[in-house]
């Protein structure tokens, strides 16, 4: 699994000090909403402007109309790139082409992800295989209980060479699908969950 991100050129652009007298210019990892099939453009163009950034990978094998096999790399969450940057810099990202919007929340806000979540995603997704799936809603839900996704609550599913637990972003309603063991799991009881909380369900 690999990403396209650039350093952590972001982080180092303002003083701390900054950041108490004007919260808006705390930086955060937000998601933005692109045109459709320009998520590497958008990822390309926020490192040559220097926009931390973060779209993780996944490889897909296609076939070819003369029959030839090839595999490709396409992003994991259709349509997002998650990039880190205050709300006073909202103007950055959306300045950049392809970008279309911010994903906000309750007053029209932007809506900063977790930083806990997109460290959890950055070093869970080279450890395990993980791929698109489709957005589900209703289930019983187990919770990873091992590894760098440790935490992370979803629906275990079974297909051909496993187990998978399907993780659903709410911020941005996407859902993946990750490869585990039935080691790595744990039952989580049914309750109702906070919004913007990792998980998924059948």
């Amino acid at each position: 699994m690999r990403e396209n991100t650039n350093t952590d050129i972001g982080r180092m652009i303002k003083p701390a000090a900054l950041y108490e007298s004007d919260p808006l210019l705390v930086p955060q990892w937000y998601a933005a909403y692109t045109t459709p099939r320009h998520e590497k453009s958008v990822a390309r163009h926020c490192g040559q402007r220097s926009i931390e950034h973060y779209l993780p990978l996944y490889n897909s094998v296609r076939k070819w109309s003369d029959g030839s096999r090839v595999t490709v790399e396409l992003p994991l969450f259709t349509g997002y790139v998650f990039v880190w940057l205050s709300r006073r810099e909202k103007a950055r990202i959306l300045n950049v082409p392809g970008v279309l919007a911010v994903v906000t929340g309750t007053g029209g806000a932007p809506a900063a992800l977790p930083d806990e979540l997109i460290e959890s995603l950055r070093q869970g997704l080279t450890e395990r295989r993980a791929e698109p799936h489709t957005l589900l809603a209703l289930g019983q839900k187990v919770r990873i209980c091992s590894g760098a996704l440790a935490g992370m609550v979803g629906v275990v599913e079974r297909n051909k060479s496993g187990l998978r637990v399907v993780l659903t972003l709410q911020h941005i309603m996407r859902s993946i699908a990750v490869e585990v063991s039935v080691e790595d799991l744990e039952p989580v009881p049914a309750v109702a969950h906070e919004p913007g909380q990792v998980l998924a369900a059948f």
